[in-house]
């Protein structure tokens, strides 16, 4: 059969809907494809397959045998799913295509080199699914950039995360971190280190980050994944009715948007400072830090609906005085008016429309709780 005749066939297959997408990241459009396991993947995902001997073509540019387009045929994703994918646990996180680096390798390592999901007991259990974990992770110490090894545990059965100071247990742990309002997020990018993950949690009336990596990808996705088998066993226990299907979504979270702002005060008349804000729009809550890599939030700002009080708009300050940026944005709420400034036009536009979709999406019973406790906080 032709080179083109093969071709052909192969771009009829990537047609088909449970091949359209890349059996890794749901990237779609995949133009390359896995010939060893039959599955159609992204250019990032095809690297990643590549780095695992598992041999790789591209659909439009390489020569295509015969005999390996039928067995593309013959497997294709969903068929490859049903073996690599058969026992994946709910609260396992699946990346999708803009996630980093580090959780798509580990995703692909995982399902296909190490076989963790295709539904056999494993000896000794994966360290994920055990319901304790613990070992040394780097720490970003609170006052300064310096990294340095803590010992971390991780019990499920006490919803809580510790950490030591040392390596020495004798004098107790630094900080119990309670499962409940806890957040695992890959920040690479922020944290200056390929596998740095940060996590958040509630401090009586504060929100706190810890910012620590590992030099193991696969020691640090095993972290990332037990927090969230932990936070998967406080929710079941939190809301024991909940479907799978409403408790994953809030197992953990990426920002919906994070970067600086200048930020005045409620006169609008003191001098703007450059602020580094955080949007959970899970919980509704806009939060600002003097710098990126603070531990401790310097205030936050609930965003309602509109029929409760709250907008957002664009705006240029009258009285205000101080401010480098140009492009303002107002959030009013029910006590005050919020003025911020951003450096670019596209910043501002962006940071409009994630808080006009928070504001669009209709308040929960615990939003109203939250709301009243940040009101009783001020």
């Amino acid at each position: 059969m032709s080179n083109e005749r093969n071709k052909k066939i192969l771009l009829e297959l990537v047609k088909q809907p449970e091949n359209s997408r890349c059996a890794d990241c749901g990237a779609p459009e995949p133009d390359w494809a896995s010939y060893k396991l039959g599955v159609f993947v992204c250019l990032n995902c095809s690297g990643i397959h590549r780095s695992l001997s598992s041999r790789v073509k591209s659909i439009r540019l390489d020569f295509w045998e015969d005999d390996l387009v039928e067995f593309m045929k013959s497997t294709g994703n969903a068929n490859a799913r049903a073996v690599y994918e058969k026992a994946v646990p709910p609260y396992y996180y699946r990346p999708l295509e803009n996630d980093c680096n580090v959780l798509r390798d580990q995703w692909i390592r995982a399902k296909y080199q190490r076989l963790e999901f295709n539904g056999e007991t494993k000896y000794p259990p994966l360290a994920y699914t055990t319901g304790f974990h613990e070992g040394i992770l780097l720490k970003k110490g609170k006052e300064n950039m310096q990294f340095l090894k803590r010992k971390f545990v991780l019990s499920e059965r006490e919803f809580t995360l510790s950490y030591y100071n040392k390596e020495d247990e004798s004098k107790g742990p630094k900080a119990v971190i309670s499962i409940k309002d806890l957040n695992a997020t890959f920040q690479p990018q922020k944290i200056g280190h390929p596998h740095g993950l940060q996590i958040t949690y509630q401090d009586e009336d504060k929100t706190r980050n810890l910012y620590v990596y590992h030099e193991s990808s696969e020691e640090i996705v095993v972290w990332y994944n037990a927090i969230r088998a932990a936070r998967y066993a406080y929710l079941k226990t939190a809301y024991p009715t909940g479907s799978d299907e409403e408790l994953v979504p809030m197992i953990t979270r990426n920002y919906l948007k994070e970067g600086y702002m200048e930020k005045t005060g409620p006169l609008q008349k003191e001098p703007f400072k450059k602020r580094w804000f955080i949007l959970d729009s899970q919980n509704r809550k806009l939060l600002y830090f003097k710098d990126q890599l603070d531990a401790e939030e310097l205030g936050v700002i609930f965003i309602g609906t509109e029929s409760n009080g709250y907008s957002v708009k664009e705006c240029v300050p009258k009285h205000a005085r101080g401010n480098k940026w140009k492009y303002g944005i107002m959030v009013e709420t029910p006590e005050r008016q919020f003025v911020f400034m951003c450096e670019q036009e596209r910043e501002q536009k962006q940071w409009l429309n994630v808080l006009r979709k928070v504001l669009s999406r209709p308040m929960s019973p615990q939003d109203y709780t939250a709301q009243a406790h940040i009101r009783h906080k001020r």
